[in-house]
């Protein structure tokens, strides 16, 4: 009996140790994410209208460098994919340019506050590439206009 407890009680000994704690998520994580949450939307809304591909090809690829760029910053590999939940994905299948550039608007308009607060956020280590990707998220806005 007594060795039964023994054996119990040391297997429990390992569960609140430090290497079976998960990795806590760095503070640019959202920012990485909507990059390419936002990449990824501006993909889908090319595939379906593909007269839009001249002037949103360059947005999706900013996006793509922005995750790249924060992913080296965090020390991660930059993900392949990002949330379902997106400008695009949110339209219907019908939704015209003119819906699709103003959700667009609204999503940069978004991402550019988010980029601005993670720089006030972040160290000054980092502040220089969040800084520069609020910056371009900003002329996202402007370039969408």
């Amino acid at each position: 009996m007594l060795g039964a407890g023994l054996m119990l009680t040391g297997g429990l000994a390992g569960c609140g140790s430090d290497a079976d704690s998960p990795t806590p998520v760095d503070a640019l994580q959202p920012l990485l994410d909507e990059a390419l949450t936002l990449a990824i939307a501006y993909d889908r809304a090319i595939l379906s209208l593909p007269d839009l591909a001249t002037r949103l090809s360059p947005l999706a690829a900013d996006h793509r460098a922005h995750a790249a760029e924060l992913a080296t910053l965090i020390g991660r590999t930059t993900p392949t994919s990002a949330s379902a939940s997106s400008p695009a994905s949110a339209m219907s299948a019908g939704a015209t340019a003119d819906e699709v550039i103003a959700a667009f608007q609204t999503a940069e308009q978004s991402a550019a506050k988010n980029a601005v607060a993670a720089c006030r956020a972040t160290t000054a280590l980092r502040a220089g590439t969040v800084g520069s990707i609020a910056a371009c998220r900003a002329t996202h806005v402007e370039a969408l206009r």
